[in-house]
């Protein structure tokens, strides 16, 4: 019986799923991993320069960040293949910085709160259909310190979709949630302006809505641009 669960086809299929999921996990960890430390090596290349005004103004009262951004995303759901689903998004964001500059060196910033709204939310791969999604919480934390034009940020992000069918298609759900993190450098174009890259893990889920919950598991690259008020 014991020599049977590991001579058993169906099981030895699912440790090979099991194994190519998570070095798929794995290498889009990676990803993250290396764009992460290249954020990190600009904090620290900042750090070690001369000091210089922060581009972001932070220090005392509101202000306000206004946005508009797309983005594009490509991912598994079923399978495990890192191309079998692509979503293009894009709408507006606006922010409020919370706590103004805090810490010492590299680590000087300040923590903003945004929420953000996508009118545009398109799937391509297993199927075709659009929705609308919003991040009521994003999390995002502007480094006060820059090289030149250049400034880095790290964000969590967290929100839902609404579909007119279920997303995947199946016993699925209409309605999911979706969660997000990853970082990105402002480049500032004037001093209170800045176009800004972004990249990070994306994660969208029904949380056990539907009968089926298949998760969609991808890197989203974001590209937006902002006015600090």
């Amino acid at each position: 019986m014991y020599y049977a669960i590991f001579l058993d086809p169906g099981n030895g299929r699912r440790r090979a799923e099991w194994l190519a999921k998570g070095l798929l996990v794995n290498r889009i960890l990676q990803s993250i991993a290396v764009f992460l430390a290249d954020i990190l090596i600009l904090l620290l290349a900042s750090a070690s320069a001369p000091a210089q005004e922060s581009p972001i103004a932070m220090p005392g009262g509101a202000n306000w960040d206004i946005g508009i951004w797309a983005a594009g995303a490509t991912g598994e759901e079923n399978t495990n293949s890192f191309a079998e689903a692509q979503i293009l998004t894009a709408g507006f964001s606006l922010g409020h910085s919370i706590t103004g500059e805090r810490g010492r060196g590299w680590r000087r910033g300040g923590l903003e709160y945004l929420f953000d709204v996508s009118p545009l939310f398109r799937t391509y791969g297993n199927q075709k259909i659009h929705g609308t999604a919003f991040d009521p919480l994003i999390l995002r934390w502007n480094s006060s310190l820059h090289r030149g034009r250049m400034a880095p940020f790290i964000e969590l992000g967290g929100g839902a979709v609404a579909t007119p069918v279920n997303l995947p298609p199946g016993n699925t759900s209409s309605f999911n949630f979706m969660a997000r993190g990853g970082g990105g450098v402002h480049l500032f174009t004037r001093k209170r302006q800045s176009l800004d890259f972004g990249l990070g893990w994306w994660h969208i889920s029904n949380a056990n809505l539907g009968k089926r919950n298949p998760e969609f598991n991808g890197l989203q690259l974001v590209v937006g641009y902002h006015w600090f008020k």
